[in-house]
């Protein structure tokens, strides 16, 4: 049975956040600090509850899934730290706390997130190694790893990442921005919820509909961000606002204007719901969740 909302499952992954690291020799102490810090530092924790909510929604247990949502976790903060980097986008200010590499150095903020990265592997794969006995339960696994891998990887958010950079000062189409937005923020959406449905058991037809809704999902996000770039404050989004603009950044609202932008959050929030209307009242929690995304904008 689902969660009755979405803090249940955050409050879960917090909970149990720290748990899955790995014991840091002391002589390498900075480095758990590091890792540490940016973990603890907050957040919405949408992929990995993206990726617990999906699999009790496929019939199985959150608690099973804690390892890969924890996982998910330690990808995306890596990312982030990766992120703000100065060879990166070079913001001082993340989740309203100094980033990463101001409080502990560009070198150690660089490992901090190669350690996060390595050890979301680490988690998995041990948790696999718990499963040698039972065929069908470790091929669910096997299945939300690869998923997980692939979202993450040179097929995933560190494509569009590398599209990001490069188009940053030039032209771009729309084509491309779909491009870079469905890899660098939809690729880690997208295989929270096919590897949380891998582990809880979904059908086919379960898988297809929700990878719908989770690739909708996906752009509404980032376009929601980039409008919340030009409107939002740094007290709602725990950093710097206009930064997009300053760095000369393709947004969808770069490209398209604001009123564009938030007529497509629209329409993809419409078709979000639209790919899981056939679950009715048991599909709830999904519908809930990108309509008050869409709702952060307005």
């Amino acid at each position: 049975m689902m969660k009755e909302n979405y803090d249940d499952y955050k409050n879960l992954v917090n909970e149990h956040l720290l748990d899955f690291i790995p014991s840091i020799d002391t002589k390498s102490s900075s480095l758990y600090e590091s890792m540490k810090y940016s973990l603890t530092a907050g957040g919405k924790r949408l992929r990995s509850v993206l990726l617990l909510a999906s699999c009790e929604f496929a019939g199985g247990k959150a608690n099973h899934a804690l390892p890969y949502a924890c996982a998910m976790e330690y990808i995306q903060t890596y990312s982030l730290i990766h992120d703000d980097l100065p060879a990166m986008d070079d913001d001082d200010l993340r989740r309203g706390l100094p980033t990463n590499h101001k409080v502990f150095g560009p070198g150690i903020a660089t490992l901090a997130g190669d350690g996060l990265l390595t050890t979301a592997f680490e988690i998995m794969n041990r948790d696999m190694l718990l499963y040698f006995d039972n065929q069908d339960s470790l091929i669910k696994r096997v299945k939300a790893s690869y998923a997980i891998a692939k979202g993450a990887g040179v097929r995933g958010m560190v494509a569009g990442q590398v599209s990001d950079i490069e188009s940053e000062h030039k032209k771009c189409s729309n084509e491309m921005l779909e491009y870079i937005h469905l890899n660098k923020t939809g690729a880690l959406i997208i295989a929270s919820v096919r590897a949380g449905l891998f582990l809880g058991g979904a059908d086919d037809e379960m898988m297809t509909r929700m990878t719908e809704y989770a690739e909708n999902l996906g752009l509404a996000y980032q376009i929601a961000d980039d409008i919340l770039d030009v409107k939002g404050s740094v007290e709602e989004l725990g950093k710097q606002t206009g930064e997009d603009a300053e760095h000369e950044k393709v947004t969808y609202v770069s490209i398209n204007g604001l009123e564009a932008s938030e007529k497509r959050l629209e329409e993809l929030t419409e078709k979000a719901c639209e790919a899981i209307a056939p679950y009715y009242d048991n599909a709830e929690f999904f519908r809930d969740l990108v309509q008050k995304l869409a709702k952060r904008c307005s």
